[in-house]
């Protein structure tokens, strides 16, 4: 049976193929969307209006045990943008943590970040906070963490995959390389679908770079 998917960030570049996706897969999915937004929710979504940092602005609208995948953050992450991980990155993923708690969801996928890392600390650290956040509600979570997620307008880092390669191939450097490696839209796409249709038991259930990378619909 279907599962009933309340989506932040519904309408973003992982957002939207993520929507169409499970649309596509007969769930039945409310996106949330700025207003004047709401025409670029996926067809066959329900849109409603909100405001992401503003967990009463959208509470009323997540049903009741559905499972609630956020996915805002600040557009093309770098370590300049150190408030807007405070502003947006974490306010958010607290708003929506509570809003979830509030209406009795069943399930928070948090597309998180992989770590440890040696770049991005403040976004890291931004993201550590909001997985705490979803942990402190109790609802049973899963965290997906990629590191840089390659797609349309995301494909500066493919010139960086002989490094990676390299990287991948002397000891010192291959555990990092794996953990901080790059995966494809597809995939972290195919990772949050298996995320909503297959339910974590005990404890958060954790998709990193490697999970992510095998992940196929």
């Amino acid at each position: 049976m279907g599962k009933t998917v309340f989506v932040t960030g519904g309408t973003g570049y992982i957002g939207r193929p993520l929507v169409e996706t499970l649309v596509a897969r007969k769930h039945a999915v409310v996106a949330l969307a700025r207003a004047g937004s709401e025409d670029r929710v996926a067809a066959g979504a329900t849109a409603v209006i909100g405001d992401a940092l503003d967990a009463a602005s959208f509470a009323y609208s997540i049903p009741r045990a559905a499972t609630v995948v956020h996915l805002v953050g600040t557009p093309h992450p770098n370590p300049s943008k150190t408030a807007e991980f405070e502003r947006v990155d974490l306010a958010s993923i607290q708003a929506t943590a509570t809003a979830a708690m509030n209406t009795g969801a069943a399930h928070i996928v948090y597309v998180s970040v992989a770590r440890p890392a040696p770049l991005m600390r403040s976004y890291i650290a931004a993201r550590e906070r909001g997985e705490a956040a979803v942990l402190a509600t109790g609802i049973p979570a899963t965290f997906v963490r990629p590191w840089y997620v390659l797609g349309p307008g995301h494909y500066w880092p493919v010139a960086l995959q002989p490094l990676y390669a390299l990287a991948r191939l002397f000891p010192p450097t291959r555990e990092q390389a794996i953990r901080l490696g790059l995966v494809k839209l597809d995939e972290i796409v195919a990772a949050l679908v298996s995320a909503v249709e297959t339910p974590p038991g005990e404890g958060p259930r954790i998709f990193d770079v490697p999970a992510i990378a095998r992940s196929r619909l």
